[in-house]
């Protein structure tokens, strides 16, 4: 038990550090009476997001003391069990007469915590909970907390955030202008390094990054489902990385493995994929015009963040430019999207927006430029298309083809739009 005076003391500090802290805003789309449980990889900014709510309520008129924050990853509180929960409260209560907004940082950590936080939620609390996913996943969310709770994934920062993490303003600009030189400046780091908040900060990010994946790998996915053989569950996702933008069968992927010395059957292949998918390590896309059944056996496979897709890949800009345009898409798209395969390809399918999107890194080469259109020109004759996008590094034009006007931008002005 945690002496309730050692309690009172966090509350304090951590309301102090969580009214003081800079934060730099981003778009949460949140119902202002909800309870939430923030999810999403390592690093992505959860915590933030609790003091980016913190802020906003001050902001509007709310004291600091109408809130309770606490962070359950600090070593200090290593030692609180289900019985301490209640003593939290009591604490508060003891120091403010209110009915306070609960923030719980990480708080699966401790042992029942669910049984708390829906009794909570169930007496008129508002409560904000971020989870790690080695405990807690956002599939088994709705289940562990009975439906009281929104979920709200997040993902590392889109293009238009990681140019405000930089202190750089945009607006409506001319390719050639001052400003756009700079911004495609931000874009060439940022299409390499990624969008993870505090890589910003660092010179080597790319250590940094490595860091997180490997919290991920180890943390989130061997340790979580007990791993044996995590060379194969490495190798599996080193032959994934390298196989952006490609069509993948389980039993192709099984093959690439055993002719790299590793055997996985494939049972157990579709396993580790799905670890992997739940740790939000890498996504799968499904093709929309192939049958139910054959959805759930060949698909292709992007990573959340091209900073982590880099540390595989020598040479291959041309798949990490359509993990790029996967990731802007995960990130700012609210509904699911496709790629579209028979014969030939479109890379994404928005079927809500009826438009379709080529990510081609250029298309400076005839051959490509003919294959990206005929690929347009024969799936606008199978699926509603209203819309058709060609994404390119930094060329820009507007074209016709067999009647159908696309629209060719490059991948910094598309992020921004």
């Amino acid at each position: 038990m945690v002496p309730k005076n050692t309690i009172k003391s966090y509350i304090t500090e951590y309301q102090e550090f969580a009214s003081n802290i800079s934060v730099i805003e981003r778009e949460f789309d949140l119902e202002e009476e909800g309870n939430y449980v923030f999810t999403g990889c390592r690093r992505s900014g959860k915590t933030y997001a609790l003091f980016q709510i913190i802020q906003n309520r001050l902001a509007k008129g709310a004291s600091i003391e109408e809130m309770l924050y606490i962070n359950f990853e600090d070593e200090r509180l290593l030692e609180l069990k289900t019985e301490d929960l209640n003593g939290i409260l009591e604490a508060y209560q003891e120091l403010f007469p209110y009915k306070p907004i609960l923030f719980f940082d990480e708080i699966q950590n401790i042992d029942g915590w669910e049984k708390f936080a829906r009794r909570l939620a169930d007496t008129k609390y508002q409560i904000y909970i971020t989870g790690s996913n080695a405990n807690m996943l956002s599939r088994d969310i709705s289940t562990t907390l009975g439906g009281r709770f929104f979920v709200k994934e997040v993902f590392p920062l889109n293009f238009e955030e990681y140019l405000q993490f930089q202190g750089i303003s945009f607006s409506e600009i001319d390719f050639f202008s001052p400003k756009a030189i700079e911004i495609k400046r931000a874009f060439n780091q940022y299409f390499i390094n990624g969008g993870f908040p505090e890589s910003t900060r660092f010179k080597n990010s790319r250590e940094y990054v490595s860091n997180i994946y490997k919290k991920v790998l180890y943390g989130d996915i061997v340790a979580r489902h007990n791993i044996r053989n995590d060379y194969a569950l490495e190798l599996l996702i080193k032959k994934l990385a390298e196989s952006i933008g490609d069509e993948s069968s389980n039993q192709r992927i099984s093959n690439l493995l055993k002719a790299s010395g590793a055997k996985l059957a494939v049972n157990t292949l579709v396993d580790y994929t799905q670890y992997c998918n739940d740790a939000y390590l890498i996504f799968k896309v499904n093709n929309y015009l192939s049958k139910f059944a054959e959805r759930e056996s060949r698909k292709k496979y992007y990573f959340i963040d091209n900073g982590i897709l880099n540390l595989f890949l020598s040479k291959g800009k041309a798949q990490l430019f359509e993990n790029f345009v996967f990731s802007h898409l995960l990130k700012t798209q609210k509904e699911d999207f496709f790629y579209l395969r028979d014969g030939q390809e479109v890379d994404f399918y928005l079927e809500s927006k009826k438009t379709l999107i080529q990510a081609s890194y250029t298309l400076a080469h005839p051959e490509t430029r003919k294959r990206e259109l005929k690929s347009i020109s024969k799936m606008r004759q199978m699926v509603a298309v209203e819309k058709a996008i060609i994404i390119t590094y930094e060329e820009e034009e507007s074209l016709e083809f067999e009647g159908m006007p696309i629209e060719v931008l490059p991948a910094w002005k598309w992020a921004l739009q």
